[in-house]
């Protein structure tokens, strides 16, 4: 890695650019940069971004760059094998975002996350082959490159090749994932696949520090920089990825592959005391829940009542308890849910009927009976990450896997792990429990229907321009962790750093419970946010959020990444 950024140097000097030097952060304080910044999970990946940025890429251009980098660099949630979702805001004032969920393949059916007698089966769901949606990754980022790109396709693609075939260096938290591959290849040998992939000759793990090499992931990368959307849908890599699903039991076909497009698609827009917010529209459903709370909170003053006292995360509990009622009912693939109320859940008028059924001195009860449902399990791995360019556009996208590596499987010679999303698909048509078991019909498998999300990519606007880029991991913590740097930014005047780092809290309805990150709050507060009503736990870590603001008076971008993450880093220049 360090000869490819010595090299990529001198090529900039030769080529008659001026290498400027690079700002990197991790913790509290923000970096500042003038010209770009790149926020990511993983310092490599962010390097690449912003080397992009560097040889006068756009703000799209870095990004696709990142996410490829990020594809290799960071296996648990970076990902060819996956999907997500970007959403772009320009200095111009355009707005726009890009869809490339995952979808269900064409043989998948209602049932097919139910064992024969009708129970779910958790294998289906998450750990075997019928696990996996179609990947939308590539096709999201070709399109997006197609709008809105400005450099060539190969040159954003390149970097992530040569970490692939260089290799970078093994890092600790890859450690016990490439560890426990020696068990599950035990009783499975589908695995197998995964160990060539990972491990050294003769399945020996990798120690920290030591090159990890990805040459059939290369391959898939070159397939992939030489021709665009075919290289990944079409040829060698659709005939690997289909025979190996055959093989092994997999649902995916040639002709899901060739069948998939990403979306262009108009994201969510509400207002909050002033700023617009521009976040995902389904079938995510952070932008909906997102706006939700945002429109009910406004009716509070928060500054005042003071960040995380009691009674400010009493009121934030109740409007993430009616957001996520409102999220399980309604949301969904927009494609087969043509009639979701969007435009009245994200209106003023809904929260404000919202906050009426809020009181003050005590908790509501979060009852079932209420609704015909409620959310599915959604792992906390995945990743975001934020970029902005020279001229302020700005563009804030969340990729995942679903679990941390999706289902470890290694598409045989391909290099690529696959995904295990067709697990946030309702399993069991009516079916809901106090435990987390959804059961409504928006979200059920059915034949190239995207899986619901939480995903939150969010971009904070003012007068037309975009002032900052916020998204995080977590699973259904995603969508409150972004509120609340949102709310940290806004009403707490925290700088981006601040804002990020800042303990969090999270309430989905049911089970109903609200949990804490473990360390961060009085005993004082415990007491008082309990003697309204509320049942807490503690946690670890809640998500992992990037972020950068824009100062428009002066042009410096601050950039902030979640020391929450092992090897995050902000990096601008």
């Amino acid at each position: 890695m360090l000869r490819y950024l010595r090299t990529l140097s001198l090529a900039l000097i030769l080529l008659g650019f001026i290498v400027q030097p690079a700002w990197s952060q991790a913790g509290k304080s923000p970096v500042k940069a003038k010209n770009g910044m790149v926020s990511s999970v993983q310092e490599l990946a962010s390097e690449v971004g912003k080397d992009i940025l560097m040889q006068g890429g756009n703000a799209v251009d870095a990004a696709i760059a990142t996410a490829f980098a990020l594809a290799v660099v960071h296996p648990a949630a970076g990902n060819i094998g996956g999907g997500g979702f970007l959403v772009y805001h320009g200095a111009d004032g355009e707005v726009t975002a890009f869809n490339f969920r995952e979808k269900a393949p064409l043989a998948a059916t209602i049932d097919m996350m139910q064992n024969g007698d009708g129970s779910i089966s958790q294998e289906n769901r998450h750990y075997n082959l019928l696990s996996t949606g179609v990947p939308g990754t590539v096709a999201g980022l070709v399109k997006a490159h197609e709008r809105l790109g400005s450099l060539p396709w190969a040159l954003l693609v390149q970097p992530a090749v040569r970490l692939a075939e260089e290799g970078f260096p093994f890092t600790w938290d890859i450690m016990n994932w490439e560890r426990g591959l020696l068990e599950k290849v035990e009783t499975d040998p589908i695995y197998q696949s995964t160990i060539d992939a990972f491990l050294k000759p003769g399945g020996i793990p990798h120690e920290p520090g030591e090159l990890l090499v990805q040459l059939d992931l290369a391959e898939s990368l070159k397939r992939i920089r030489d021709h665009g959307h075919d290289g990944f849908y079409g040829g060698e890599t659709a005939r690997l990825m289909a025979e190996f699903m055959s093989e092994w039991g997999g649902l995916i076909t040639q002709e899901d592959l060739a069948a998939y497009q990403a979306e262009e698609q108009a994201p969510i827009h509400g207002t909050y005391r002033g700023y617009d917010i521009y976040s995902m529209s389904p079938p995510s459903s952070g932008g909906v829940a997102v706006v939700t709370m945002l429109n009910i909170l406004e009716g509070y003053n928060l500054s005042e009542m003071g960040h995380n006292s009691a009674a400010y995360l009493h009121v934030l509990t109740e409007a993430m308890r009616r957001a996520y009622a409102d999220r399980a009912q309604f949301v969904g693939d927009p494609n087969f849910n043509p009639d979701m109320p969007v435009d009245w859940l994200i209106s003023k008028e809904h929260a404000e009927d919202l906050r009426s059924t809020i009181d003050l001195t005590k908790a509501s009860e979060s009852d079932e009976s209420l609704f015909n449902g409620n959310e599915p399990y959604e792992s906390e791995e995945t990743t975001h990450f934020s970029v902005v360019d020279e001229e302020g556009n700005t563009v804030s996208l969340t990729y995942t896997l679903e679990y941390g590596y999706g289902n470890s499987i290694v598409v045989d010679g391909a290099g690529f792990i696959l995904n295990n999303e067709m697990g946030d698909f309702n399993p069991k048509q009516g079916l809901t429990d106090r435990t987390g078991t959804i059961g409504t019909d928006p979200n059920l498998v059915a034949p190239q229907k995207r899986m619901l999300s939480s995903m939150t990519p969010t971009i904070v606007a003012k007068d037309g321009k975009p002032l900052m880029a916020i998204g995080s991991p977590g699973g259904r913590t995603i969508i409150n962790t972004a509120l609340q740097v949102i709310l940290n930014v806004i009403d707490h005047d925290m700088n981006i750093a601040r804002a990020v780092e800042a303990p969090r809290i999270h309430h989905q309805w049911l089970p109903d419970v609200t949990s804490f990150e473990r360390g961060y709050i009085s005993a004082d507060t415990e007491q008082k946010y309990r003697a309204l009503g509320h049942e807490l736990t503690f946690r670890g870590a809640q998500g992992s959020a990037m972020g950068i603001w824009i100062d428009w008076e002066t042009g410096i971008k601050y950039g902030a990444a979640d020391s929450r993450a092992y090897n995050s880093r902000a990096i601008g220049y």
